[in-house]
Parts: structure tokens; sequence; C-alpha cells
């Protein structure tokens, strides 16, 4: 994963966000902090930063789980919250892959001819 992230580096090219859309930048800055600020929220920040990293490992992002990974830490978090969190991102993103499987069966459907039915309960075909 290092191979394309390098946390020095790539910050410099914030730069095109500093000089194309700093309005944009500065409400996305302002957003955040107040996502992520350490106090008066209800959910405790170690928790929220967990779920960043969730939400990270879901979308593959490696700077949010390098980031969020690191912050996390620094709010509390233990290795094996870090390892509940990645596993909670895996069973998402795995129960997406099964529900929405379920809809191949569902849009297949729409192609069986209008002679043939299709046995959900046993996987036939051709019964009806």
């Amino acid at each position: 994963m290092t191979d394309y992230l390098d946390r020095e580096q790539d910050k410099t090219f914030t730069k095109v966000y500093k000089q194309q859309t700093p309005d944009i930048l500065e409400a996305f800055v302002r957003f955040d902090s107040a996502v992520f600020q350490p106090e008066d929220r209800a959910i405790p920040l170690k928790y929220r930063e967990l779920i960043a990293l969730a939400v990270g490992i879901t979308t593959q992002c490696v700077y949010c789980i390098d980031g969020h990974s690191q912050r996390a830490v620094t709010a509390g978090a233990t290795e094996v919250e870090l390892a509940e969190a990645s596993w909670v991102a895996t069973a998402i993103r795995a129960g997406g892959g099964f529900a929405h499987g379920r809809l191949g069966f569902k849009f297949g459907a729409d192609a069986t001819p209008a002679n043939h039915s299709v046995h959900h309960e046993h996987g036939q075909q051709g019964q009806g």
C-alpha cells in the first residue's frame, strides 16, 4: 500500500485545493473539525475514530485507514479495538456482497422466459 502513499509529499497537493477552491476547502475543514472535535459529542472521539477507520477500510481509502487508525490510538483505542473495527468493516462489506447478490436472482428472473418459472427453494428451473 505504501507504493502510492507518501504522507509528506501527498500533502503538498493540497495547494491545488487552496488555489482553486479555497472556499470549499475551508468549508470542508470546518465540517471535518466539527465531526471530529474531541469534546461535546454524544459519541466519544475514540468511537468516532473507530467508525471512521471501519468506513475507511470499507471504502478502501488508505489515507483514511492511515489517519483514523492513528487518531483512534491517540484517542485511546487498543489493538483489539482496531481489530474489531476491521472485522466490522469486513462483515459489512461481505454482507453487502451477500445482499446485493440476491439482486442477481431478482434481475435474472426478468430474463427468464415466460413459460419457465424459477424455483427459488430448490434452485431448479422449468417447474411451472
